[in-house]
This record gives C-alpha cells, sequence and structure tokens, in this order.
C-alpha cells in the first residue's frame, strides 16, 4: 500500500501532508488521541522513538480522528495543550472529516504506519516493533496494533 494522500491542520497553524512530514528515509504516520490510556501511557515512548527516527532520516506526523464532540479531551485546543506540554517532534494534526483514518484502515489508538522512501507500507504495528521496523527489518510476524477504538461518528 502507498502512504494515501491528505492535508489536514496542524495544532502549529499550518497545514501537514506525507509529503510535508516525510523525511529522506520514509515517514510514520500514527494515529494518536490526548484520552486514551493506551496512547497516554506510551506517549514518552513515541515521542523519543520519532525523535530517533528523525535522526535516522524518517520523519513522522501523528493524527487525531476521533470524535470530540463525544470525547471532549480530544479537542482541538486540547491537542495544541498536550503537543506543547509535551514538546511534539512532529505535527499533530486534526482529522476532523474521519477520511484519513478509512484511508488508512486505522482501528484504534495508538495505531502505526511506517512507509519507506517512496511511501510504501513497510510496517503496521505497535509502538514495541517500530524501530526496528523502521530501520531493519519488520518482524516476522508483526502484532496487531492495539489500544482504544477510533471513536466514529454517528
Amino acid at each position: 500500500m502507498k502512504a494515501p494522500s491528505f492535508d489536514l491542520p496542524g495544532v502549529d497553524g499550518r497545514r501537514h501532508s506525507p509529503a510535508s512530514a516525510r523525511g529522506d528515509h520514509g515517514l510514520l504516520v500514527m494515529f494518536i488521541c490526548n484520552h486514551c490510556p493506551y496512547v497516554k501511557r506510551s506517549i514518552d515512548r513515541i515521542i523519543a522513538d520519532s525523535r530517533e527516527l528523525l535522526k535516522l532520516g524518517i520523519g513522522s506526523i501523528a493524527v487525531m480522528s476521533n470524535d470530540p464532540a463525544d470525547y471532549p479531551e480530544d479537542s482541538f485546543d486540547n491537542m495544541k495543550r498536550v503537543a506543547r506540554e509535551k514538546g511534539f517532534p512532529f505535527p499533530y494534526v486534526l482529522d476532523d472529516s474521519q477520511e484519513v483514518a478509512r484511508a488508512y484502515d486505522a482501528l484504534c489508538t495508538p495505531d502505526f504506519f511506517g512507509f519507506d522512501a517512496n511511501l510504501e507500507l513497510r510496517y503496521h504495528g505497535r509502538v514495541d516493533e517500530l524501530v526496528q521496523a523502521m530501520t531493519g527489518s519488520p518482524p516476522a510476524q508483526p502484532r496487531n496494533s492495539i489500544g482504544c477504538s477510533i471513536k466514529w461518528k454517528k
């Protein structure tokens, strides 16, 4: 699979896409949110891994696709706050229409999609195998992502 294209507003006031976020050697697209306990538990590792990947020429972008009407902690204002407080080294963008989550077939938060320099899918799975998969070889049997389901609009 090629990385589906998108153009979404970021918490930094700019618009971001796979093309703008990618590095010379690849791109990590991750679906996260603010309220999910799985994301909260792993966010520091996600940030550290993204910094490590950036040193290797692999850019990252985080997409929030949940419905903030039902989950106010995932509002755009709270996205801005979390990104600022945590010092996200990657764009954090809002998928208000949820079309990006559907295009990637994202099912939960966190959910990770690693693409090579040609934006061909190299890895889909959990944070545990992320750096190995993006810098070496993907695990023979990657484990499916685990987390909170995407909160789809009614």
